[in-house]
């Protein structure tokens, strides 16, 4: 039984919350658009099931991907793959995505609003797997707080977000943290690791770094990606 009392445990809460908060918030907007075209009262009767039904597909695809990464080599997979997510969070996105199709039908809208959260959610569930570090309980419950506040909060987060974007900096930074502590556990490399760099995990050098790689690289590209003015 985990003890719910200790620090490590409840900033391993924070963090999924935080993380699952800062990836979903185009989540949270293609629930609304996907509802938008039913009557006021089957709007919200849409937004709650649909957000439901995606709660309890993103905790099994999770819990799946928390025992995957017990498996050697998979978490240096997973590693990298957090790290372009993250960097991908610090680069503006162009417009013109394709247009979320509304269904004038409370069925049809929970549909489209579940196959759009199974769509979207792979960066969330290799974060929230990365975050949870092999526990179920952190698992759910980051989850269970977490979803529901983007679903119900997405206009005031976007708003906050757009706001401050050193919110966006963060929420990246923390998960290039992850992404670094995830690597240098990964069962294929964690003996060799311990006897021969133990200071890369118990002096936080590995998260760290993972940290610092994503800001830097992340700045760098969003830079990169900004139009050139033109001289007159």
């Amino acid at each position: 039984m985990e003890q719910l009392l200790t620090t490590q445990f409840w900033l391993g809460l924070g963090t999924i919350i935080w993380v699952n908060i800062i990836l979903s918030g185009d989540n949270a907007v293609v629930i609304a658009l996907a509802a938008r075209s039913l009557p006021p009262r089957q709007q919200k009767q849409a937004i709650f099931w649909g957000a439901g039904a995606a709660v309890v597909l993103r905790i099994v695809l999770t819990v799946v991907a928390v025992k995957l990464l017990e498996f050697p080599y998979l978490k240096l997979a997973g590693g990298a793959a957090l790290l372009w997510i993250a960097v991908k969070l610090l680069i503006p996105e162009e417009d013109g995505d394709g247009e979320v199709q509304s269904s004038s039908h409370l069925i049809g809208a929970i549909k489209t609003i579940l196959i759009a959260d199974l769509v979207m959610s792979t960066d969330n569930v290799i974060a929230v797997a990365a975050a949870a570090k092999g526990s179920i309980t952190l698992l759910v419950l980051g989850l269970i707080i977490s979803i529901p506040l983007v679903v119900y909060g997405a206009t005031m987060l976007m708003k906050l977000m757009e706001r401050w974007p050193v919110i966006i900096t963060l929420g990246a930074a923390i998960l290039g943290w992850t992404a670094g502590e995830m690597a240098v556990t990964d069962p294929a490399i964690s003996a060799w690791v311990n006897a021969n760099l133990p200071w890369l995990e118990s002096y936080y050098v590995a998260p760290a770094v993972g940290a610092a790689l994503v800001v830097v690289v992340g700045k760098w590209l969003a830079g990169r990606s900004k139009p050139e003015k033109k001289e007159d």
